[in-house]
């Protein structure tokens, strides 16, 4: 998937509690932007919903920031996310799906979005979705997790362990004295996320199973 950038921010002191975005333990109190955001990175006025068995990533960090677009009517809306970055991520057995209302002589249509559903039986890393420089900017998170050397309340600014590894996605202008986390591995099961975007370096999808359906019995969840 084609990286993306995100828009410049003003700060000041204003807290936010967030769900932490595909790993945390708690709810975090984030430092968030105020003032004009820029549109450098744009997202689309609709959430996605993500469902997976398992997501397995390295280089784990996380902070917040702030996605900002337009919504289906036109008009500018700025969104509090969770970014998590991974240097690699597995998952297994991905759904993604999004719904567009209204569609005209149609009515409420659910794009949904299937691969790596091969991995459930022979638990192959090749069966597995791959993503490499991955970002997540999430809004809702449910898993059962597990981190390996965990540091709570890092700096932003200071989140990689080491160079070349995950920090602030580049030309993003979150908070570098900002609430942080960060571990070398974290690993969730019984993945279920709301998310504006995605952005990686690669992104592979084996058995990839793209379907349009009426309605929104088809979303992931």
């Amino acid at each position: 998937m084609k990286s993306q950038v995100r828009g410049g921010t003003r700060w000041k002191r204003f807290a936010v509690v967030m769900v932490p975005s595909v790993a945390a333990t708690a709810a975090i109190g984030v430092g968030l932007a105020q003032g004009a955001l820029a549109a450098s990175f744009s997202i689309s006025g609709q959430e996605f919903k993500v469902k997976a068995n398992s997501l397995v990533g390295t280089d784990f960090v996380q902070y917040g920031s702030v996605d900002a677009g337009k919504d289906l009517e036109g008009k500018d809306f700025a969104a509090p996310v969770a970014v998590s970055g991974f240097s690699e991520a597995w998952i297994t057995n991905m759904c993604q799906s999004v719904v567009t209302p209204k569609v005209p002589f149609i009515g409420d249509v659910t794009l949904r979005l299937e691969a790596g559903t091969d991995a459930v039986k022979t638990g192959k890393d090749e069966d597995k979705v791959y993503a490499k420089g991955i970002y997540l900017d999430v809004s809702e998170l449910k898993a059962d997790a597990e981190f390996t050397n965990i540091d709570i309340g890092v700096a932003a600014g200071a989140l990689p362990k080491s160079p070349g590894k995950p920090g602030i996605q580049p030309n993003t202008k979150a908070n570098p004295y900002g609430f942080g986390q960060r571990a070398e591995q974290a690993t969730l099961n019984n993945v279920q996320q709301k998310a504006w975007a995605t952005t990686a370096g690669t992104f592979k999808l084996p058995d990839l199973h793209l379907s349009l359906h009426r309605g929104t019995d088809a979303e992931c969840y």
